[in-house]
Parts: C-alpha cells; structure tokens; sequence
C-alpha cells in the first residue's frame, strides 16, 4: 500500500477535507507531531493513513490504549496496520477498570474509558513525544449517534475529530480505505470486549477474559464477525444474518457450543436477530431522550 498514492477525483475531494482539517488545527507554525488515538479500526486506520499522508510520518503518532477490554487479537492487529501505514507506535497502558464508573458499566461507561485513554496521553505521551495535537477516529455517522459518550471525553480533552468534521460516513471511510489499500478497509467493527456485558452489570477482568476466549475460538471457525454477548452463565452469539444457517449446520452447532464452553459459560446461545451494534445502549439512552 501506499499513503500517498494518487486518488479519484471523488475520492481525492474528502481526503483534501479530512487534510485541511487536521492542517487547520495544528497550532500555527508548529513542527510538533499530531497523537492519534489508535485502535487499529477502518476509522483509525484511515485517519492515520491521511495524517500520514498530510504531515508525513514523522510528525504522526499512533497511540494504542492497553487494558484487558482490548482484544490481543486487536492489538497484534493494529500493529500491522500501524506498520503497513509507516506510522510509528506508542502503547500506553489505561487503567480505566480502576474507576468505579467504568466497572458500574452504566450507559456512559465509554466516557470514563475514552476520558482514561485521554488522560494518559496528555499525561504520559504527549510531552514526551511532543504532541501539540491529538486526534481519534469519529466518524459523522458516529457524531449524530446517541450511544457514543466517548465523544464527551473527546471534546473535553480538546480532542480533533478530523473525518466527523470533514463530513466523511462510515460508507465513505471505507471506500477511502480501500482506495488507499488499506489492509483493515474491510475489517468488521470490533467495539471494545466492555461493550459484549449488559450495563449495571459490573465490568471485571475474568468477564473480559470469558468474552474474548469465546470470540476468538468463533473466530478459528471462520466466524470473522461475532459477538459473544455476557449473560453470567450464558453466551449469547450474535453472527451476520448470513452466517446464521451456518452455524446451525450439525459441526459447526457443536463447535460453536464448545467455544463457549471452553471460554467458562455453561450455556451458548445463537441469537436468531443478527449482529446488533449498540444492543445495550441505544435501548437506553433512547429512553432518556424520550
């Protein structure tokens, strides 16, 4: 891949977009470096491949956020795509399990999370690295949800949400990343494990551990996209419609059980209704808006 490959007239128009905007926020005359706040998603890793592309990658920084609600499998993957782009890493480790907030998992469990991971760049990596910006990967379908109070943490911290400001959606994201050759441009959404538990049900480090083991035998069945949703003793699988009649097919039925039992759940359940993205908190936070 290359960052700097020419684009489509089409295309070219949103990534000048998301270029002015990260130009236009960094402090006049700086030579600083811009942090991105890293997950190794389509959003993230476009963002980062346009910060590159614009200031060029010594002035970029990836910064990966480590806790136990980050998958290994997510993390050994944003490496690479951090890599393909030519963008240098940070790993920081957040502590967010730490705040009482954050373990009640009510329905702004994200902000105490998003508000830990911002804390610690500014605290840990920002001087060191010298940061005069930082960035995260909000898109403008994002920005007009209400599930995301990550996004309260962000404007806080004075965080830049280059692709929500230059208008770009999810659709658009993608069909830049795959114009740039993106090695994650068609990787499935993967919210953090925090998200797989209902809220007021507490966040602790073995449910996190349940969740991924699940998540991660589903995936070894060739089930890319999944969600293992925590219900104490029971998983509930949640799978694209398509891959539904698969997985009742006899072998794969079993298998699917024995992931779960493998992670420590006594019982696994297919849920009939899909992959359903803010299962737990639309519900409420529509309620509230209500």
């Amino acid at each position: 891949m290359d960052v700097h490959a020419p684009l489509p007239p089409a295309l070219a128009a949103p990534a000048d977009a998301v270029a002015r905007h990260l130009v236009g926020r960094m402090p006049l005359g700086s030579v600083g470096r811009l942090g991105v706040a890293f997950s190794g998603g389509v959003d993230s890793g476009l963002l980062l491949a346009l910060a590159v592309r614009t200031l060029g990658a010594e002035r970029v920084l990836a910064v990966i956020g480590i806790s136990p609600s980050l998958a290994r499998d997510e993390l050994h993957g944003a490496r690479d795509v951090a890599a393909a782009i030519g963008a240098p890493v940070v790993e920081v480790a957040t502590h967010e399990g730490d705040h009482p907030m954050y373990r009640a998992n009510g329905p702004d469990r994200c902000f105490f999370c998003k508000d830990e991971l911002f804390t610690r760049i500014s605290d840990e990596v920002a001087g060191a690295h010298g940061l005069v910006a930082v960035a995260y990967g909000e898109n403008a379908d994002d920005a007009r949800r209400p599930d995301r109070p990550g996004a309260r943490a962000a404007t806080n911290h004075d965080v830049l949400r280059p692709l929500a400001d230059a208008g770009l959606t999810k659709v658009e994201v993608r069909r830049l990343a795959r114009a740039l050759r993106l090695p994650n441009a068609d990787k499935p959404a993967a919210p953090c494990l925090a998200s797989r538990i209902p809220h007021f049900s507490e966040v602790d480090p073995e449910k996190l551990a349940q969740v991924e083991a699940a998540e991660r035998g589903l995936r070894a069945l060739g089930f890319a996209d999944c969600r293992v949703r925590h219900h104490g003793e029971v998983a509930r699988v949640e799978l694209p419609e398509g891959d539904l009649l698969r997985a009742m097919e006899p072998g794969l039925r079993v298998a699917i059980r024995d992931a779960g039992l493998s992670a420590g759940f006594a019982f696994v359940a297919v849920d009939v209704a899909g992959i359903q993205s803010g299962a737990f908190t639309l519900p409420l936070v529509e309620v509230r808006r209500g």
